[in-house]
């Protein structure tokens, strides 16, 4: 029951040019920035925005073939589909939202009702079988949803951003249960998700999709340690350069020189990452044993919990996000405008091929 795709589409200033595929039990965390595209794929896979070429096979079926001219209507694929606002029906019980996919599918009413129920058992939910989605939380709409699309048992399932619309404290709750489901469910996954937590916390693998393309495709140890993208950079917290490597030295495009302690196995185009916590900031230059000192000029500052992000202009080649704690602010007296240097050691820079 794995999902194969690789399809070209264009949908305005969007041209989407995509292809994954996710095994059966695996999930597949799919972010990007808004108007990426990731919605759009997900149309794409449920039939509801025509591809231009290419195909797209769920569980054995062809549901779409630019060279065959198959293609199977929405309601005839097996794929579960979460939306992000859940879309329940809001005239129907929610025993009765969780047997639509059922009902659509030609099974009885009372058949239905009772896959339904048991559905509605097993998310904690039996209780509220008669009501409607009017009366339940969201953390509880977003469970119906989930039972909903799993009822009918799928090959396939999709989830647009599930846990969006919940509160912090009540997403902590649904996606533990979430990792429950997703764990019994034997079919592909497909999670699109613009929280880092989401993707950790669920999928076994991720993929970054910028400007209608995958940029990056791989387990999460590798978005984590060697992003390839500003974004996955962003997403991450990290800070990612761009630049040529040689004799443990990156040279940025604008000539900024970055030291490292382990070099490529042969010259050429690298990334560099630098976490926020491996910088140090000084009013004074810095005396130590650091290869990388930069004098730059504070930007903001950005109060985060236990800590504050500073964002510390060097060179138009060179931006450095710096993790302090509110203790250090004070004593250095860091300010937007502030002139600081921002020293790292060379052991804590990564670099690897671009």
């Amino acid at each position: 029951m794995s999902l194969d795709a690789a399809f070209e589409l264009t949908l305005g200033a969007l041209r989407v040019d995509v292809a994954l595929s996710v095994a059966d039990g695996e999930v597949l965390a799919l972010l990007g920035p808004n108007g990426s595209g990731k919605t759009t794929m997900l149309r794409c896979l449920l039939g509801l925005v025509d591809i231009d070429r290419g195909h797209v096979e769920i569980g054995g079926v062809t549901c779409d073939d630019s060279e065959s001219a198959t293609w199977v209507p929405t309601e005839r694929r097996s794929i579960g589909m979460v939306f992000q606002d859940y879309l329940l029906f809001e005239h129907l019980t929610v025993v009765d939202n969780v047997a639509f996919g059922l009902r659509a599918s030609g099974r009885s009413r009372s058949d239905a009702r009772s896959v339904a129920s048991e559905w509605l058992e097993r998310v904690g939910l039996a209780a509220f079988a008669s009501d409607r989605p009017a009366a339940l939380s969201g953390g509880q709409r977003q469970r119906v949803a989930l039972a909903r699309a799993l009822a009918p048992d799928p090959s396939a399932l999709l989830l647009d951003e599930p846990l969006a619309a919940l509160d912090a404290g009540t997403r902590h709750e649904v996606r533990r249960d979430l990792r429950r489901f997703l764990g019994d469910f034997a079919g592909p996954t497909i999670l699109v998700t613009h929280d880092p937590l989401d993707a950790f916390a669920l999928a076994d693998r991720a993929a970054i999709i910028d400007d209608g393309r995958i940029s990056q495709d791989g387990s999460l140890d590798e978005l984590r340690d060697r992003p390839r993208s500003a974004y996955a950079a962003e997403l991450l917290g990290l800070n990612l350069l761009r630049g040529v490597a040689a004799d443990r030295q990156v040279v940025l495009l604008g000539g900024t020189e970055v030291a490292t302690s382990a070099s490529l196995t042969a010259p050429g185009a690298a990334f560099v990452v630098i976490r926020p916590n491996a910088i140090a900031l000084h009013a004074e230059p810095p005396q130590g044993s650091a290869r990388n000192v930069w004098q730059g000029t504070i930007e903001h500052l950005d109060q985060r919990d236990d800590r504050v992000r500073a964002r510390v202009k060097v060179a138009d080649d060179l931006t450095l996000l710096v993790d302090v704690t509110p203790q250090a602010v004070r004593a250095l007296s860091l300010a937007a405008g502030s002139r600081v240097w921002a020293s790292c050691k060379a052991t804590e820079i990564a670099v690897y091929p671009a």
